[in-house]
């Protein structure tokens, strides 16, 4: 039977061609013999796999990714423990195939588990190691890579009656691995800073297959994995984190506000206003189709509230009414969801998403407010056929005060919001115009964010800043200033040098990864 499951994996490799070329038929199918040794066969998925395309599936959150012509995965891992993680790596070495790592599938454009040239991969799904252990006398938490930030909210919230909490993303489909490895910010971010300002500790398996954790990978790699990409210095198995106190009560409010109503002087306010607020107090806003939808978190009560903003923004006429008082896992996915109703907190654990859009999505910070008359202008961009929507996240506080240097992360001191561009469009369409539309927008932009570079927020990443270019089998350090300046400014050398001490031969290596570089260059 064995032998059968063997010949049954090496034939699978003739069907490849389909998705990416092998380096060789020998070379392919040692490979996923190596495997077969280390990693068991159920947790092994080749094309010839009845369940390969589920398992393809079953984190891709983007159907345009999904389109015959996509360069698809050798096989695919699904590891239980660290030893399959190490397998594959090791494996992958010995016999010239380079995984790529994907913990929940969000990547902007799909790097996780697919390949924009033809190349010859494997896919590690981190997927079954989502285990999050929450120390509450310590307020310090384990999660693994693979877990979501929707799993790691609610089993801080359980562990902690509501009492702690960690400055993440909104978004609680999103992998733990991923978010981490560029950053993480989100509603938190003003009173303490963002996911990777909390990291304390983490476990890595490097291009060697060794297991390294922060001691053991120097100084220099645990600073780089900490919003600098961590998918290019090894596969991050689990982090440590220190969780932050909140009160057992918040306060959200949504409150939308149309063009008609006065929506671009509210907005042109906003943008002082917004960074300038208690640190308590977290404002975003959600433009789209003649109307900015103000969506925020407060720690503490509606009527420590009503105060500050009759106080410090009158504009938006915030009353009473808009006040909604819940636990802060609760308030996650009151504003994630947007519909004004409560959500039950288990939703936290629902690691699906819907597959009935296809989206394009970019960035860009604003460090001098956007006048008046253009942001009438971008009102009339957003009611044009074809157009997406603009979500405004406010700085300042404890995301400003860290040094720029701190972590790869250096959108810091001086930013006052980050802006995401997003388009969708229905899955099976082609989606051209609209994402003409994204890049037409994002031109116009130009002359009113910020410049040299002109930044932009590595987890949203976007293939159109630039991607890496080969030389001698190793990515070119010059050529990948062109997207890494503008995701991680004056840290994109330090990154690179990091990366060359741990991975010299760029073995962990995409379209947009940190190509490595030798000190004395």
């Amino acid at each position: 039977m064995a032998v059968l499951r063997l010949r049954a994996l090496v034939l699978a490799v003739c069907l490849v061609c389909f998705y990416a070329p092998a380096p060789s038929w020998a070379a392919a199918g040692d490979f996923l013999r190596c495997l077969s040794a280390s990693v068991p066969s159920q947790l092994l998925f080749t094309p010839g796999s009845p369940s390969f395309s589920s398992v393809l599936v079953s984190s891709i959150r983007n159907p345009k990714f999904l389109t015959p012509g996509t360069v698809r995965p050798l096989c695919i891992v699904t590891p239980i423990n660290a030893s399959h993680v190490q397998a594959a790596v090791l494996c992958g070495r010995r016999h010239g195939v380079r995984v790529r790592v994907r913990s929940g599938g969000h990547d902007y454009e799909g790097l996780s588990f697919r390949s924009v040239q033809p190349e010859a991969f494997a896919v590690v799904d981190l997927a079954n190691l989502r285990s999050v252990r929450v120390n509450r006398a310590s307020a310090t938490a384990w999660v693994d890579s693979g877990a979501t930030v929707g799993e790691l909210y609610h089993a801080v919230a359980k562990a902690s009656g509501d009492r702690l909490a960690f400055p993440a993303g909104l978004c609680p489909t999103i992998g733990i691995g991923g978010h981490f490895s560029g950053g993480g910010f989100g509603l938190l971010q003003r009173k303490y800073g963002i996911a990777v300002d909390h990291v304390i500790d983490a476990v890595l398996v490097d291009a060697q297959g060794r297991f390294l954790d922060k001691k053991a990978m120097g100084r220099e790699v645990f600073w780089a994995i900490r919003g600098g990409g961590g998918e290019s210095f090894g596969i991050v198995l689990s982090w440590r984190v220190r969780l932050v106190p909140v009160p057992p009560k918040v306060t959200t409010f949504i409150v939308p506000v149309s063009v008609n109503d006065g929506a671009v002087d509210v907005l042109t306010k906003w943008q002082e206003i917004g960074p300038a607020l208690p640190d308590d107090l977290f404002i975003r806003v959600v433009v789209t189709n003649g109307v900015a939808t103000f969506q925020s978190l407060y720690l503490g009560t509606c009527d420590a509230l009503l105060p500050v903003m009759r106080g410090r923004f009158p504009e938006l006429r915030m009353n009473r009414s808009h006040c909604r008082e819940m636990s802060w896992a609760e308030s996650v996915l009151y504003i994630y969801v947007g519909s004004g109703k409560p959500v039950p907190v288990t939703d936290l654990l629902n690691r699906t998403t819907l597959m009935d859009t296809s989206n394009k999505a970019t960035s860009d910070y604003v460090r001098q407010p956007i006048g008046r008359d253009v942001w009438a202008e971008i009102f009339t961009w957003l009611d044009r056929p074809n157009s997406g929507l603009m979500i405004l996240d406010p700085y300042g506080g404890e995301i400003s005060a860290v040094p720029e240097a701190a972590t790869p992360f250096p959108h810091r001191g001086g930013v006052l919001y980050n802006i995401q561009y997003m388009n969708f469009w229905a899955a099976g369409n082609d989606g051209e115009p609209n994402v003409r539309w994204i890049r037409d927008f994002y031109a116009f932009m130009a002359p009113h964010v910020s410049k040299n570079p002109r930044e932009a927020y590595f987890n949203y990443r976007d293939l159109d800043l630039g991607r890496n270019v080969v030389v001698g089998n190793v990515s070119s350090y010059e050529a990948g200033k062109v997207w890494g300046e503008k995701y991680f400014k004056g840290n994109y050398k330090r990154l690179a040098l990091a990366k060359g001490k741990i991975d010299p031969d760029d073995y962990f290596r995409n379209e947009q990864s940190i190509p490595p570089l030798a000190k004395n260059k």
